[in-house]
């Protein structure tokens, strides 16, 4: 299938967005590294939970390169090293984005618990839709070649319901951000840059999978 014209066809466009994304997010973080803050991505972080009552999450650093996220079964909040400790419109807004995850937690957040819902179907359909795809396409045996497209399905499902997870989060984190005077107004467009540039990335990466997933039924259908 990658040597497919088509493949290129429906996919590619996306794929380079993917690429400029990644680009973005990284040189916008970079940047808005250099704008101080008032207080430390943790300090910041622990402020907005503390003052949604949510004294019982914790915040525990983490190894690795904007590996920031809060884990839902544990109830703790990660952040990286460049989040944590540093003072900066990006380690106040990243920390923050992650810390409307956990509000989002508390309050049940519809689309939360269905994209948590859909973990399990969609870590399947990462791990075996391709294998299952392929292997229907070589043998000519196509209920294996549909399951594998109803396994990327949920893939695809699974990043679209995450977008407004996302979304959410981060219009959470500005709000916070500032009322809790973390942040003041006219600051609240570095943070933008940080968030939005971050989106991008949710976006791109929904686009490849519906892309990708289009393509799936195509060739399938072609056959």
């Amino acid at each position: 299938m990658f040597f497919d014209p088509m493949y290129f066809l429906f996919v590619g466009p996306f794929f380079l967005l993917g690429m400029y994304a990644q680009w973005k997010v990284k040189s916008t973080f970079r940047k808005m590294s250099e704008e101080p803050a008032r207080m430390t991505g943790f300090q910041a972080a622990r402020l907005m939970l503390d003052s949604a009552g949510l004294q019982s999450v914790q915040i525990e650093p983490i190894g690795g390169t904007l590996s920031d996220h809060y884990d839902p079964s544990a109830k703790v909040l990660r952040l990286s090293p460049e989040v944590y400790g540093a003072q900066s419109m990006a380690a106040v807004g990243v920390a923050c984005h992650e810390a409307g995850h956990a509000m989002q937690d508390a309050e049940r957040y519809a689309p939360l618990v269905i994209r948590n819902a859909a973990v399990p179907a969609a870590s399947f359909g990462s791990n075996a839709a391709m294998l299952m795809f392929i292997g229907g396409m070589l043998t000519g045996f196509t209920p294996l070649l549909w399951i594998g497209i109803i396994a990327f399905a949920a893939i695809v499902f699974f990043q679209v319901i995450n977008l407004p997870v996302e979304f959410d989060a981060s219009a959470r984190a500005k709000r916070q951000l500032v009322a809790q005077g973390i942040i003041t107004d006219y600051e609240s467009q570095y943070v933008s840059k940080v968030l939005n540039a971050a989106a991008l990335t949710y976006v791109a990466g929904t686009l490849q999978a519906v892309a990708t997933l289009a393509y799936l039924i195509f060739s399938a259908n072609r056959r």
